[in-house]
Parts: C-alpha cells; sequence; structure tokens
C-alpha cells in the first residue's frame, strides 16, 4: 500500500450491523435437526443485533439494539452520536480536525434526511459502499463472518448470553486483523476502480 492510500485508508472508520442468534448450526445436518425442533425450543427467534464500529487500529464503537427496537434514522441518530463521543475520547486530535472518515452501508437509516440533517453540521466526511458491492465492506467480508464462524454450534439460552458470547469473541480479534482488513479493503478498492464499478 502506497504511502498517501495508507494514509487515508487508516482514516477510515468502518462500521455496520448484523443479526447474532442464539443457535447458529456448524453442518447442513444439524441446521435440518435443528428445522425439526425449532418450534419446540424457539430458539431462531431469540436473537440481538450487534452494531460495531472500528479502524486499522481495532474497536471504535460497539453496541448492541435493545429489544424491540428498530434501527431507523432517529435510533441511527443516537448511535452517530455516542460514536462521535468515543472518536473524540480516543482520537481528539483528529476528531477536532475532523480527520476521519465514516464508511458505513446504505441503509434507510444511513441515507434519511433527518440523519443527514443531523450529521452534515457535524462535519463528517461520509462515503458510501457503492450498490452490490459486498467486498467492499470491512464488516461483511472480515468481522462478522469471523465472529459468526466462532458462534457457530454454539447454543444461547437468552439475549445477555449472547451478548456475552459476542463481547468475549470481539475481544480476541487481534490488532493485527484489523490492520489486515482494511489492506484487504484497498486491494478490492484497486480492483473495483479498475472494472469501472462493475460487479465481480
Amino acid at each position: 500500500m502506497a504511502d498517501a492510500d495508507k494514509f487515508f485508508f487508516n482514516k477510515i472508520v468502518a462500521g455496520g450491523g448484523t443479526w447474532c442468534c442464539a443457535y447458529d448450526p456448524e453442518t447442513k445436518r444439524q441446521n435440518s435437526e435443528w428445522v425439526g425442533e425449532k418450534l419446540k425450543l424457539q430458539g431462531p427467534r431469540i436473537k440481538t443485533i450487534l452494531i460495531f464500529f472500528f479502524n486499522s487500529q481495532g474497536v471504535m464503537h460497539k453496541e448492541f439494539v435493545p429489544e424491540g427496537k428498530t434501527i431507523n434514522a432517529g435510533f441511527y441518530k443516537g448511535v452517530m452520536d455516542r460514536l462521535l463521543k468515543r472518536i473524540r475520547r480516543v482520537l481528539p486530535t483528529a476528531f477536532c480536525s475532523r480527520d476521519f472518515v465514516l464508511l458505513h452501508d446504505n441503509a434507510p437509516a444511513h441515507k434519511a434526511a433527518s440523519f443527514c440533517q443531523f450529521l452534515t453540521p457535524q462535519n463528517v466526511t461520509t462515503i458510501y459502499h457503492p450498490p452490490y458491492s459486498p467486498v467492499l465492506s470491512p464488516p461483511d467480508c472480515f468481522l462478522f463472518p469471523k465472529l459468526k464462524m466462532k458462534l457457530k454450534g454454539l447454543h444461547f439460552a437468552d439475549v445477555a448470553e449472547i451478548q456475552e458470547a459476542v463481547i468475549d469473541k470481539l475481544k480476541k480479534v487481534q490488532k493485527e486483523e484489523f490492520l489486515a482488513a482494511f489492506q484487504k479493503l484497498y486491494d478490492r478498492a484497486k480492483a473495483c476502480i479498475y472494472v469501472t464499478g462493475a460487479y465481480f
């Protein structure tokens, strides 16, 4: 990675959200067995949404969506407010100069007018994933698959157990892995530019 490119990619704070369930089978056989039992155990109904932001150095902010809450523009404004407060604490120089870039997807809550009106006065530079380009989403192609692989085959009785396990697994992600994720983002972005944004 060239020095100028490395400098830019080190400014990125990437974020996204994912469901974490009470049970995710390791194999197709386990899945078929679970389907036969799920009406009795109702495990698939026990789940929680993780929202996670990170940069090339590691975790920036994480939280779980409270049960019954919808991720709409109003809720996401609260998430962003908490993220910005976290950036101000851990990256005070970058926060004061707004020398960081927010990378997240094109979810309706992220593009809503009320959310954009909230973010504009904050002077936060935002970039969105191009349509049909999941490989340009560090959470979706690095963090969330890694997390879910570690949770496969485990059973959790309730949301609190799921969240405890998720936090435990996240703590074990090494700093070098976050850095590598942004190196891969750089390589994939170059490939996307080479094909002029076409799907591949």
